[in-house]
């Protein structure tokens, strides 16, 4: 089997290694299945698409939305190799599931918009599938209505061209697309479970998705989540696409 690629973008190295371990035991691969790469810390370099099964984008403390001149000089290169990447996939329609990030990465492509309007606070949310979703190839794996964990300032507010509606929440219209047959972006959080949310609220305290003040509770809502459905994403995503 040809490894999966798995991008992540987090700088602090336990996030960032719990992260990967999720991806790792959620999607059913072993270290040797799959090669990862911190872009915070390198530069992807050239990507031979057909060295790989397909490619897992993880989230992020960046936001696409940020003013350009707030964000850092690793934050532009990020950026800036994942649009190039995301073309190629788009126009190969390589298979590319992105986790919160992906929307930002593939939400601005062929005319969609990815802004402030409908930022949700973390924790769990009640997330439906569209008629599309349920027959979906990935998607269609979960139930029609389930809870995921969320947590981000920007979304989708314009999809992009000939994109796919998949799932929707009642604070976020976009939680899940895709575009051409095999290239997914979810707003939501498969690879999260309630320790590793709990993990990010401490880490990511002060980083603007609540008042730090507020941590308890945010701490509180996380753990009262029941979120067993968007695991099996990972694994799905696995069983369409490894080759």
């Amino acid at each position: 089997m040809r490894p999966f690629l798995f991008l992540g973008t987090r700088a602090e190295d336990d996030v960032a290694a719990a992260e990967y371990e999720a991806v790792l035991r959620f999607s059913g691969l072993d270290e040797g299945d799959v090669r990862r790469v911190r872009l915070e810390e390198r530069e992807l370099g050239e990507v031979d698409l057909g060295d790989w099964s397909g490619i897992v984008l993880g989230g992020s403390p960046f936001n696409i939305s940020d003013p350009d001149e707030l964000k850092s000089a690793a934050q532009h290169r990020v950026e800036a190799e994942l649009r190039r990447l995301a073309g190629r996939v788009l126009a190969e329609d390589f298979p590319f599931l992105g986790a919160c990030y992906g929307i930002g990465t593939l939400g601005t492509l062929e005319g969609g918009r990815v802004d402030r309007a409908y930022g949700e606070p973390i924790g769990p949310v009640s997330i439906r599938l569209t008629e599309a979703g349920r027959a979906d190839a990935l998607l269609g794996v979960l139930p029609d209505t389930f809870d995921a964990f969320v947590g981000h300032k920007e979304a989708v507010s314009r999809m992009p061209g000939n994109a796919v509606l998949l799932a929707s929440s009642a604070g976020c219209p976009v939680q899940a697309f895709r575009l051409r047959n095999n290239v997914y972006a979810t707003q939501f959080h498969p690879e999260l479970d309630v320790e590793a949310l709990l993990r990010r609220i401490s880490v990511y305290r002060h980083h603007g998705y609540f008042d730090p003040v507020e941590v308890e509770s945010v701490l509180d809502r996380a753990r009262r989540g029941v979120v067993t459905e968007p695991p099996r994403l990972l694994a799905r995503f696995v069983e369409l696409y490894a080759r």
